[in-house]
């Protein structure tokens, strides 16, 4: 049978962050965890939006325990403050899920003067789980979720001499570069929690086609560039709702069987339930990761080490 949210094991008691939580798939992840009983940390940027997810979701689950923290990915300031508020109160926490992006955007930077796909989908999570790792290790095996997309099979692994793409910029390969970042980063997060012989746990998930707000966001600000034309009326025509497309991220944050290293998908790579897909192993992953670690700690000035808080 599919795996569904029934699925979910109760999970009350957790502590769960979930980045872009007001809307789409970041939205349906945070129903679904607070419905299981989790305090669900909604870390979003647009208040005005944020506050209408939550008022949806309460309208689903009365008793459900939200909590919303303010955070632009955009800017390393925002994520430090919305660390800085998650720690003062929360000493742990058990689930983090970074799902929130954006897709093939005009060339533009975030506040820190970084790529804004390289800098949104993976420098901001980058900081954030370096920021929160603390907490995360203080958990009975903590996981976290990095979610990525069929784009990472056309991105090209982060150049440390311009992971900014300065002079060769062009929307799909920024966005497939910081889908494939997405990817290389959970699998070396892995590797370093499986060295230190942490209890925490890094898995990979992405929602294939799902008919959310991204596709919309994208025809809008490239004033309808021919091919965000084209996903967006896909998307809308035989994509998944976010519902179904943002199962298997939520698979991978509490699917007791889930491991970590492994990745969640549809079964049918854009369509179909969430089931555990294979990883294939290209050659030079770990010269790729290693290289993603040198840039995201020269960009962030952030150390993200395991094994020195172990």
């Amino acid at each position: 049978m599919a795996w569904t949210t029934a699925d979910i094991p109760n999970l009350r008691g957790r502590i769960a962050v979930v980045t872009g939580a007001n809307g789409g798939l970041g939205l349906e992840t945070a129903r679904a965890l607070g419905g299981a009983g989790a305090h669900v940390i909604m870390a979003a940027r647009d208040p005005k939006k944020t506050a209408s997810a939550e008022s949806d979701i309460r309208g689903t689950h009365p008793k459900v325990s939200l909590e919303v923290v303010p955070m632009d990915l955009a800017s390393l300031r925002s994520v430090r403050e919305a660390a800085e508020k998650i720690l003062s109160r929360h000493q742990r926490i058990d689930i983090l899920v970074n799902n929130a992006g954006v897709m093939a955007c005009p060339e533009r930077e975030t506040e820190d003067g970084f790529e804004m796909q390289f800098g949104v989908n993976h420098l901001g999570h980058y900081a954030l789980t370096s920021l929160l790792l603390p907490a995360l290790l203080r958990a009975e095996a903590a996981r976290v979720v990095s979610v990525t997309s069929t784009a990472h099979h056309m991105g090209r692994a982060v150049n440390v001499a311009n992971p900014h793409l300065r002079g060769r910029y062009a929307p799909w390969t920024a966005y497939g570069q910081s889908k494939l970042a997405n990817f290389h980063f959970a699998l070396g997060l892995q590797r370093q929690l499986e060295a230190s012989g942490a209890e925490a746990s890094s898995l990979v998930a992405h929602p294939g086609l799902s008919n959310t707000d991204l596709q919309a966001k994208s025809v809008r600000e490239t004033g309808g560039g021919a091919s965000q034309r084209f996903f967006h009326v896909l998307a809308g025509r035989m994509g998944m709702t976010p519902a179904e497309g943002a199962l298997p991220q939520i698979r991978a944050a509490t699917d007791p069987a889930a491991r970590g290293g492994e990745m969640y998908a549809p079964r049918y790579v854009n369509f179909g339930a969430p089931v555990r897909r294979p990883i294939f192993r290209r050659i030079g992953l770990s010269s790729a990761i290693d290289k993603l670690w040198q840039v995201s700690e020269r960009e962030t000035k952030l150390s993200l080490d395991v094994a020195a808080l172990g």
